[in-house]
This record gives structure tokens, C-alpha cells and sequence, in this order.
């Protein structure tokens, strides 16, 4: 069975910086937060249809443990999206800026945004069907 989707990815994050963080991937991405399991630290699991696919870690770190490495591997996080023309308009009232990037020779248009903490968000929308009137 192939890989079909991405089921959920997690950020490291400072204490500080989740409060920002849950308010990007709530208010610009939409999702929505939910149920979370007893894990000793702060964070949030954020839902898109039921499926928690955005954790989000507050490590705290410890005099006696050393830090973790920051990854530095992950150049983008993608999500499969819907809607690209209504995608553009709530990125433009919420100010957050993006760009565009179609695929020459597929039915894929990608925008790229940026979350708080610089991660870079793409949002693919395939432009088969409904979605290749709204371009």
C-alpha cells in the first residue's frame, strides 16, 4: 500500500514560542486543536478532519540533558489542499504574505508561506476538476 497523504509531523519549539505557533496553524492553516495524550511537557496535537497532523513540542530543557539538535534537514512541510482562489483571499486579508508556484506540465499550483518560527509551509492544490476552474 503506497503512502498516500502525511499523517502528522512535529515541531520542536521553545515554551515561548507555542502560543505563536498554535495561532498560525489555527487561525492561517486551520486547524483545529484536540485531544492530546498526557505527555510531560507543553504543547498541542492540531486537527484537519479529524486527524491530529501538526504536534507541536515545548522541550524544556534541563541542566542535566543536553539540548537536542536542531534538525536543519526540513526544508518544507507540504499539505494536499482545496480551494486555491479562497485560499489566496484568506491569506491576503490575514496579511500573511505567500508565493505562487505553479507546475509546468502537471495539474499542481503550489503556495509557499512561512510559519513563525521560518518553517517553510507549502500547500499543493491539485488543478484537475473543480479546483483547475478556480486558477
Amino acid at each position: 500500500m503506497p503512502v498516500t497523504a502525511l499523517h502528522h509531523f512535529t515541531i520542536r519549539c521553545a515554551p515561548e514560542e507555542l502560543p505563536p505557533l498554535v495561532d498560525f496553524y489555527t487561525r492561517v492553516m486551520r486547524l483545529a486543536p484536540g485531544a492530546r495524550p498526557d505527555i510531560p511537557a507543553p504543547g498541542a496535537w492540531l486537527y484537519a478532519d479529524g486527524q491530529p497532523i501538526v504536534h507541536l513540542y515545548a522541550h524544556l530543557s534541563a541542566p542535566d540533558r543536553p539540548a537536542d539538535p536542531a534538525t536543519g534537514h526540513v526544508d518544507h512541510i507540504s499539505f494536499r489542499s482545496r480551494g486555491l482562489a479562497e485560499m489566496r483571499g484568506h491569506l491576503r486579508a490575514l496579511g500573511v504574505p505567500f508565493t505562487e508556484a505553479p507546475i509546468p506540465g502537471w495539474a499542481i499550483h503550489q503556495l509557499f508561506l512561512h510559519d513563525p518560527r521560518g518553517l517553510r509551509i507549502e500547500m499543493t492544490f491539485w488543478m484537475d476538476g473543480e479546483e483547475g476552474s478556480a486558477a
